[in-house]
């Protein structure tokens, strides 16, 4: 295929992409000029570019659905629903010529009579009569004034109208300033980025301890993130290139199911990778189906219930840190617990016994199993049990997680928790009986440590079943060492510290017990061997900034080969977003920090992470000390003194707490983390230190720190632009 015709059908594509959009709101709005002018802008270019082409077939179908499209234009049609629905067969009959042209380099031998019949018939004057009254009455009025007007006045009306040409403009202005590139290139260089990610780790290892490398090891760190950071933004595209499909199969799937059905669609400028996007389209297609043949019940019943003949199906999107989360909800008639445990002991998937331990929401999970369906009989649409399996097993393979809600006349809510990208994610190294290990950030909530003689009072047993009280809940353990089979006995007994990793997994909190703790890296995901894949536990490779391979750990896999029980309804309410009083009782908690001999209280709800590091990491801009910390610089506060205490000792460790004011993320130096406690009413401190306020912890008056009156680093462009204004500084 030459390059003229690959840019053809490149450029064919898209504008019928547009042109389905358009479709679809043209229902909704049958006096949308706007949307007539760009459906027909999509087929005259389709039709004036064939017949240099020499596609015969192609022109034939275009220029009948371009008559059709001069009448809608002009005003002589109505855009009904007959029209509509022969506007969609036109856009599938250019969709499967454009299809044979690029498979086979030739329109095939099919036939569109038919179709260009079809098309041809919408334009009879019976279709005729179906006018806008205005444009009828306007049309009688105005014919011997029609008469007397210039010829120039009767001709390409929008060529007149000065917000069309500003339209094309803006449009030429776009197109000359964009460029395609091939998605192999692009996946050629986020390989690339991977492995100089890897190299820059390495570097930064090497040259941590050596001054005279320092500042160059640095800026080979932020230009590396700048380039990942522009490479991932070239592979992100918006969420609407999937949506824009929804519009077309919900309009089909209501009319052959007799539902009446409003879709809303929230979220669609999100962005996600184009791997990550073309790999949900199949999993998202599926829960629309399921929602308008499953959920969303006929009009008839729903009057019935008491509900609006109309159902509501709504997408959306929307990004939570390191993930997108794509949701499928309705309002129907949900999903019936009682009638899936009874569907599963039918199937055999498991034992009556069983079926009655299970909770509402691990029952909800059956659904997802392989031929697992409460479909009556077998449709077009669905009941072979295999949709459903589909979208867990392709979500799961691009390192997503599927969750489920449903309430029994109420509605049902699908929803997909997606990386933002699968090459590089970060990660925290964990140590286990001297191995490394990295576990994804994505589902860690907390760290916790146990000093050795606090151990056995700390953990815990109800029968086998290790325990910790965090925050007067009890959370289940899994010790990583005893479920890799790593350590003996021997060394299970020697006195060591504890640190536990609060993980939330599907569904599932428990904590993540392991012998030692690493700094944060950027890790690049390598695939498994087919032998440590069947092992279960694992979701990848990498390798670490010391030049060791480490095991990605998959927190979901572990959570089931422990055993760990999903989380209870209250749990999940307690947990929930747009709670308000949990919202109010989470103001209500403070971390007690020691600094210098002194305790202090930061608000939990402003804390992001609590790093230890050595006091070498901080660097200064004048007298103002700072943190470079995941690519932008931090300043820290220091009114303890707990930075001057060890300035004259760089190998000293001191801890970080770095919180979040406002837009911007802060640090401030302590010398220990003591605990989480609940505190009081705040009251007037009555004094000028750095102190938004006091409140009762454990019945002792305790100072809490104000962040807005940490200093302020001077204004820069971009985190590269910071670090230049720093290195000047130091020279």
């Amino acid at each position: 295929m030459d390059d003229l015709t690959r840019e053809f059908l490149i450029e064919s594509q898209e504008g019928l992409d547009r042109m389905e959009r358009c479709l679809t709101d043209l229902e909704e709005q049958p006096d949308g000029t706007a949307l007539l002018a760009e459906i027909f802008r999509s087929v005259h270019t389709i039709k004036g570019t064939t017949g240099f082409l020499g596609f015969k077939r192609l022109e034939r179908l275009a220029h009948a659905g371009e008559n059709l499209l001069g009448l809608l234009r002009d005003g002589k049609l109505s855009a009904s629903a007959p029209v509509i629905t022969g506007l969609l067969q036109l856009l599938d009959g250019l969709r499967s010529i454009l299809r044979t042209i690029e498979a086979e380099n030739h329109e095939g031998e099919g036939e569109d009579a038919e179709l260009i019949c079809r098309l041809e018939q919408l334009q009879t004057p019976a279709q005729l009569a179906v006018m806008r009254p205005a444009l009828v009455s306007t049309a009688v009025t105005s014919a011997s004034a029609l008469e007397m007007l210039p010829v120039s006045a009767l001709s390409a009306p929008e060529e007149c109208e000065p917000d069309a040409a500003r339209s094309r403009a803006q449009a030429n202005s776009a197109a000359e300033s964009t460029l395609r590139v091939d998605v192999t290139l692009l996946n050629r260089m986020m390989n690339l980025v991977g492995e100089l990610v890897l190299t820059r780790n390495q570097v930064l290892q090497a040259t941590a301890s050596d001054p005279a490398l320092t500042l160059l090891s640095r800026r080979l760190d932020m230009v590396t993130a700048d380039l990942r950071e522009s490479v991932m933004k070239a592979r992100m595209q918006p969420v609407s290139n999937i949506f824009s499909k929804m519009p077309r199969i919900v309009r089909d799937l209501s009319q052959t199911l007799h539902r009446r059905v409003r879709l809303q669609m929230e979220g669609q400028e999100t962005e996600l990778d184009k791997s990550l996007l073309e790999a949900i389209k199949d999993p998202l297609t599926h829960a629309v189906r399921n929602a308008l043949d499953h959920g969303i019940e006929p009009p008839a019943v729903r009057e019935a219930a008491g509900k609006a003949p109309e159902g509501t199906l709504r997408l959306r999107a929307a990004q939570q840190g390191s993930h997108v989360i794509v949701e499928v909800s309705d309002d129907g008639a949900g999903i019936a617990v009682d009638k899936i445990r009874a569907k599963a002991i039918e199937c055999g998937l498991i034992t009556a016994v069983r079926a009655a331990q299970l909770s509402e929401r691990e029952l909800l999970q059956l659904i997802f199993l392989p031929g697992f369906s409460t479909a009556a009989q077998i449709t077009s649409v669905s009941g072979r049990g295999v949709g459903m399996d589909v979208v867990r097993t392709n979500v799961e393979k691009i390192g997503g997680k599927v969750e489920i809600d449903a309430r029994v006349g109420k509605g049902t809510t699908l929803r997909l928790r997606i990386p933002l990208t699968l090459a590089i994610i970060p990660a925290l190294i964990v140590r286990s009986v001297g191995q490394s290990f990295a576990l994804p950030q994505g589902a860690l909530s907390e760290l916790v440590r146990i000093p050795p003689e606090q151990a056995a009072s700390a953990i815990e047993w109800i029968e086998a079943a290790p325990l910790y009280r965090l925050r007067g809940k009890l959370l289940p353990l899994v010790f990583l060492d005893r479920l890799l089979v790593l350590a003996t006995e021997r060394e299970r007994a020697a006195g060591r510290d504890h640190f536990i990793a609060v993980l939330d997994a599907d569904g599932r909190r428990f904590g993540l017990v392991v012998d030692g703790l690493a700094d944060p890296e950027e890790i690049v995901v390598k695939p498994l061997s087919a032998v440590l894949k069947d092992i279960g536990l694992y979701s990848g490779a990498t390798v670490l900034g010391n030049g060791d391979l480490a095991l990605i750990l998959d927190p979901g896999a572990i959570a089931m080969r422990a055993g760990v029980a999903m989380s209870g309804e209250e749990d999940t309410a307690r947990h929930t977003a747009d709670d308000a009083a949990t919202t109010a009782a989470r103001a209500a908690e403070y971390l007690l920090v020691e600094a210098a001999g002194r305790q202090a209280a930061v608000p939990l709800a402003e804390v992001l992470r609590i790093e230890q590091l050595s006091v070498s990491r901080i660097e200064y801009i004048g007298y103002r000390p700072v943190l470079n910390f995941a690519g932008q610089l931090l300043p820290v506060e220091d009114t303890g003194g707990v930075l001057a205490a060890v300035q004259n000792n760089p190998e000293a460790q001191i801890v970080v707490v770095i919180c979040r004011d406002g837009s911007r993320h802060v640090g401030i130096a302590v010398s220990h983390v003591l605990d989480v406690a609940a505190g009081g009413d705040l009251l007037d401190a009555g004094t000028s230190q750095r102190s938004s306020g006091v409140t009762l912890l454990r019945n002792r008056v305790t100072g809490v720190v104000d962040l807005s009156a940490v200093a302020q680093l001077p204004a820069c462009e971009s985190a590269a632009g910071e670090w230049s204004q720093l290195t000047e500084t130091v020279r």
